[in-house]
């Protein structure tokens, strides 16, 4: 809890020494000013602590002091730590500025892509207008000429109609999208392909700037900016180096230097140096990159041509993958435009934190002071030493590492940016360091010296000087970056990420405002028309495939496995079956109507006997 209420007393402090620089006429950045308020809390001269922070006027006394080292434009220190914001935050190694640069054409050509993929045009019109936008796209993505350009426009439609005519473009509408995405970038590719050989031909290509020449002609010019960079800060170490040197020698010539601020610029030229060299590394790699495409080029190329000839027809399996090479290799072309563009900006750049020097500095007061001093090279330092090393017998519990003995004696990181170790601390100085009298290796940590003598002082207490380096760098605080101690000041840096070679840098986090849009129907439909979810439906359908009425069950066995399994037989049981044939009839006849009279006899002896017959006739009834 105690932490996070010290970091939010220092946020609330970065903004006030922020609204306080701006209201003096100096708006700083943030991460500037952050770093330059956990510098003044760090030096042990300020005796501030974070913990004792609690009254308004120890808040005040810092805001001021920070207030007053932002403002000091004579100071190197600032100018340093100025120049190391700067770089951190715009320096990119190749493949994060080329993946960024990917980014932002992406996000350029996507309005486009939307309309060329969302659409479903149906009318002869609406195809013509999404064959209008891929042309732009195709134009736009290969960076080769301006949708304002008709002759451009002329020659991207026609290298596009030889390839995919408008009459694929049924075909094209009934892809998904990501299809679309996909025939989209080849299309484009092979039209750059069609486009770049046609110029290497003769056959338009105006508006097509030839790369290869262009490179050829700047990247030694922009090599050689950054040479004369770093030979001009070399002399400028050389000399200031020197004059403290003297300093420390002849006490009278310390009280004539002490008002200068030797130490300061110093740091701010040896920085200066370290950061050229980066910018000089890239340059020799883009050289070669160059280099390997211009014969790569020249070679598809000719291959191109030895295929194409003078032939009417052409299988497009042959020429469409060469076609594809040419662009991927002028991508290359164009990618590495890019890479030195930035270079010769960031070396631009980088010389406004060196004008200090001359203010400070300049060459006649400079060539006053140095009367009577020799000024020594880090190569003559080098050279002076190289006889001499380490005796390993005289430390039993170190390790020294050698070039003799060691696998890849050149590739070791060493610390404090290969600078003596031994001088940093006691003197303040940055001497270059001599691997060639022996790397001690202390902790996992190797270091280097700028003397055997030095190497043997440092080698008897480590962790001592180690400790001097660290109080040195709380003094001086461009020497966190500059000698690369941003494991012991990591709550110093807290942005910091790994660089080339494990090495740290200072960035802010990044923000920015993103926002998503998700399609209607990204996938192709899915419905299954013949699901059903009726019970009795799927019987029935059942029923119906299995057609059990005609079929017969058959099983069988045999003298192996009638004792071992059971065996079923499946038949339908008899069908209750009935016929009729007897057939009930009826039909109406008269009802006979017959009466007798006189049986029972009567007086008469005699008996007389009348019958009397009412019958109906049939054809009455």
């Amino acid at each position: 809890m105690a932490g996070e209420q010290s970091e939010s007393v220092v946020k609330g402090i970065i903004r006030k020494v922020g609204l306080e620089c701006a209201a003096r006429g100096q708006t700083l950045s943030e991460t500037l000013v952050a770093f330059m308020v956990r510098a003044v809390l760090l030096d042990t001269r300020n005796d501030f602590n974070m913990d004792q922070i609690r009254t308004e006027k120890d808040m005040q006394k810092l805001i001021q002091l920070c207030v007053t080292r932002l403002l000091d434009t004579t100071n190197p220190s600032l100018s340093t730590i100025k120049m190391q914001v700067y770089f951190d935050v715009n320096y990119a190694n190749r493949a994060e500025l080329l993946h960024e640069q990917q980014c932002v054409l992406e996000g350029k050509l996507a309005p486009v892509v939307r309309d060329i993929t969302d659409g479903c045009p149906r009318v002869p019109e609406e195809m013509e207008k999404v064959y209008q936008n891929i042309v732009s796209y195709v134009l736009l993505s290969s960076g080769l000429g301006s949708p304002t350009d008709t002759e451009a426009v002329r020659e991207v439609t026609a290298a596009l109609q030889s390839v995919f005519p408008q009459t694929e473009m049924t075909t094209f509408i009934s892809l998904n999208m990501k299809d679309k995405e996909q025939q989209l970038k080849n299309l484009a590719m092979l039209v750059t392909g069609i486009r770049l050989y046609n110029k290497e031909c003769g056959k338009g290509g105006r508006s097509i700037d030839d790369l290869p020449a262009i490179l050829n002609e700047a990247i030694p010019s922009a090599t050689q900016t950054v040479d004369e960079g770093l030979n001009s800060c070399h002399m400028l170490a050389y000399k200031y180096t020197a004059l403290l040197e003297s300093m420390q020698e002849d006490p009278h010539r310390y009280m004539q230097l002490s008002s200068f601020k030797l130490k300061e610029a110093l740091f701010n030229v040896r920085q200066y140096e370290a950061f050229l060299c980066i910018l000089l590394s890239d340059a020799i790699t883009s050289a070669q990159e160059v280099e390997t495409l211009n014969v790569q080029f020249a070679a598809t190329m000719m291959q191109l041509k030895n295929t194409v000839q003078d032939k009417v027809s052409i299988d497009s399996q042959e020429v469409f993958p060469l076609f594809l090479e040419l662009s991927k290799l002028w991508t290359s072309f164009q990618d590495e435009m890019l890479l030195l563009s930035c270079l010769s900006n960031m070396t631009n750049n980088l010389q406004e934190f060196l004008e200090i020097q001359s203010q400070l500095f300049p060459e006649e007061v400079l060539t006053s002071l140095l009367e009577g001093v020799t000024v020594k090279s880090d190569e003559e330092r080098i050279k002076e030493t190289m006889g001499t090393r380490v005796d390993v017998s005289d430390f039993k519990n170190q390790e020294w590492l050698f070039p003799e003995t060691t696998d890849n004696f050149d590739q070791l990181l060493i610390q404090y940016h290969s600078f003596c170790a031994h001088a940093i601390g006691v003197k303040g100085l940055t001497l270059p360091g001599n691997p060639a009298i022996g790397i001690l290796k202390h902790k996992g940590k190797c270091y280097v010296f700028s003397s055997k003598e030095a190497a043997y002082t440092f080698a008897r207490d480590p962790d001592k000087f180690i400790q001097l380096n660290v109080e040195k760098a709380k003094e001086y605080a461009e020497l966190i970056q500059l000698l690369e101690l941003h494991h012991p000041f990591e709550y110093l840096v807290p942005h910091a990420q790994a660089r080339i070679a494990d090495k740290y840098l200072m960035k802010p986090i990044a923000k920015r405002d993103s926002g998503t849009q998700t399609d209607t129907h990204i996938l192709p439909p899915t419905i299954v028309r013949s699901y059903e979810w009726n019970e009795w439906e799927l019987r029935r359908k059942a029923i119906k495939l299995a057609n059990l009425r005609r079929k017969v069950t058959h099983a069988m066995q045999t003298n192996l496995s009638h004792m071992k399994r059971e065996n079923f037989t499946q038949v339908y049981l008899p069908k209750d079956v009935s016929t009729q044939t007897k057939l009930d009839n009826s039909s109406n006849v008269p009802k006979p109507q017959i009466f007798l009279k006189g049986l029972r006899g009567g007086s008469s002896p005699t008996t007389h006997m009348v019958k009397v017959d009412l019958t109906r006739a049939v054809d009455e009834t």
